[in-house]
């Protein structure tokens, strides 16, 4: 039987399965009967990947099916460090599992230089999972944590997605939460409001704030903005996340399940 690697967002963790991605992510979501919920994000990782940090091998061994036939739902190579040691280059598809199991799939995409002048809202996935608001744009946000700190936080990598911030992103202050379902939206327009948009004629002195320091992994996926960053050392790339149109006619059921 065909063994998959995963390497998995919530939590950390790189796991070989005989589950294809769509089982995996109902059985990472809902447990093996139903008997949790909780939405999950994960890559699937190139099969031939080998490593002398992860023992994919001995892995790889032990993940057969059960006298009966039934498929080994997974196998943990590894719970800690994951992504310093997984190259970019062996990350596939991005998937991100519904609380109700149902599994999307995602495309790497072009990244491109954002233009525009706002405030960001970012969800640090791994291998922190704080909540962040920023006036960098996210490479400039990545490079700021990784290869061009601005403070003494430094990370080997990071996976990000940039979330919704509405009329908030461009005035904190008087901007309309409109439909942002945040329970923390005071706490937010205060961190936003520490920050300014950077311009030509008011840079700016300072570049991000917390807003939580450790925050649930699980929010909204119709909050995600464009989609989820991916950067290891100097490699960075983006899955862009579908439109809600796309999502709506093409996907429908994975859309309505994300949004019970």
């Amino acid at each position: 039987m065909t063994v998959y690697l995963y390497f998995s967002l919530i939590p950390e963790a790189l796991i070989a399965s005989n589950l294809p991605p769509e089982k995996f992510g109902q059985y990472y979501a809902t447990g093996s009967g139903y008997k949790s919920k909780g939405q999950c994000i994960f890559f699937e990782v190139d099969p031939n990947y080998r490593s002398d940090y992860f023992d994919i091998k001995a892995a790889i061994e032990r993940c057969v099916p059960a006298a009966d036939g039934t498929p080994k739902h997974s196998v943990y190579i590894s719970v800690y460090r994951v992504l310093e040691h997984l190259p970019i280059s062996a990350l596939g598809k991005l998937y991100l599992s519904t609380a109700y199991g149902h599994t999307l799939g995602l495309e790497r995409g072009e990244l491109s230089a954002e233009k525009e002048s706002c405030l960001h809202l970012y969800q640090d996935l791994a291998p922190v999972n704080s909540l962040v608001v920023s006036n960098l744009a996210p490479v400039s946000f990545y490079e700021s944590v990784t290869s061009n700190p601005t403070k003494f936080i430094r990370f080997p990598g990071l996976i990000f997605v940039e979330l919704e911030l509405d009329e908030l992103a461009k005035d904190p202050e008087n901007g309309q939460a409109n439909d942002l379902p945040y329970p923390y939206i005071h706490h937010l327009r205060e961190a936003l409001m520490v920050l300014q948009p950077r311009t030509d004629e008011k840079p700016s002195t300072k570049d991000s704030k917390m807003v939580h320091r450790v925050h649930s992994l699980e929010f909204p996926y119709r909050m995600i903005k464009k989609g989820f960053y991916v950067g290891n050392g100097p490699d960075m790339v983006f899955y862009p996340m579908l439109s809600a149109r796309d999502l709506r006619e093409n996907h429908n059921q994975w859309w309505r399940s994300a949004n019970l």
